[in-house]
């Protein structure tokens, strides 16, 4: 992971291949492993959080906590408490409500403003949900978040039990071909995991099999500690918000770097369906004027 003292061998390694250490060097000045009061209050404003995380086989993936805005709260500058956890049938339902501390890597994100900040460090199962203990914080640009609004949702049913799999379906295969947006979670080579945004005009991600994605990686921050994270360990996890039913669609597998094409390809090993994992639903997209054109 990257620290307040450098980045690590994978990190050098992607920014070496592409010659961007100095926005790299200009990020890694920015990190630091307290929360300012701006980040502060940002997370108290959140609705829902993106937490990446190993289940207890070593699987990376990416979930959705969500609340009413305040169940993210920072009581002081190295801690974190989210008052949401997983539900059982999530696949980090066991690691994130078990009684042992977990590395986890966060998001949050405000579509509306297109700000977003990553907070990354180690969790604790409380009654009232999680405390991250902080290692990383820092914030991102604004590229290639779609500008959306939440919208009030009052459901009439509970939701519906996790359905897991191990290919996409047809209409899953459709809703990846036609996102816009998702998160991805990855870790180093010692487990310190991180989640990052990806976004892009819809038909960004292409869907190659029922068991492997790819997508373009467009330019960002310099740091490329996702890319980083892979070049130590293929380890990912992606979750796609529907933001039309509420529903998340929750994947895992491998992702490996085409640096000559500047591409990933994603490996699915499994996959999971939940049902209403957003509580609140969100307006149709204003694209990000930063998206590049589908190739």
């Amino acid at each position: 992971m990257a620290t307040m003292t450098g980045y690590h061998a994978g990190e050098l390694a992607a920014q070496a291949r592409v010659g961007d250490s100095a926005r790299a060097e200009h990020l890694g000045r920015s990190i630091r492993s307290t929360v300012p009061a701006v980040a502060a209050a940002f997370l108290a404003e959140r609705q829902f959080l993106v937490v990446g995380a190993a289940d207890e086989s070593g699987r990376i993936w990416a979930t959705l906590l969500t609340g009413e805005p305040g169940f993210v709260s920072v009581p002081d500058e190295r801690t974190v408490a989210v008052s949401a956890s997983p539900r059982p049938d999530d696949p980090l339902g066991g690691v994130l409500r078990g009684s042992a501390p977990t590395r986890v890597g966060t998001i949050a994100l405000e579509p509306a403003t297109r700000r977003r900040m990553r907070v990354n460090g180690v969790a604790e199962a409380r009654p009232s949900g999680l405390v991250l203990h902080t290692e990383q914080v820092f914030s991102n640009c604004p590229k290639y978040i779609q500008k959306r609004r939440p919208v009030r949702h009052a459901p009439t049913t509970e939701p519906g039990p996790a359905r897991w799999s191990s290919a996409l379906s047809a209409a899953e295969r459709e809703f990846v071909a036609t996102a816009d947006t998702f998160f991805l979670a990855s870790a180093d080579a010692d487990g310190h995991v991180d989640a990052s945004h990806r976004g892009g005009l819809p038909g960004f991600v292409e869907v190659l099999s029922a068991t492997r994605l790819r997508w373009r990686e467009y330019a960002g921050n310099g740091a490329y500690m996702t890319l980083g994270n892979l070049e130590l360990n293929p380890c990912a996890g992606i979750v796609l918000p529907d933001w039309r039913s509420g529903d998340a669609l929750l994947l895992t597998g491998e992702a490996r770097t085409d640096w000559q094409e500047r591409t990933v390809e994603f490996a699915l090993s499994a996959a999971v369906r939940l049902p209403d994992a957003l509580p609140m639903r969100w307006t149709e997209p204003e694209f990000s004027p930063a998206n590049p054109p589908l190739r």
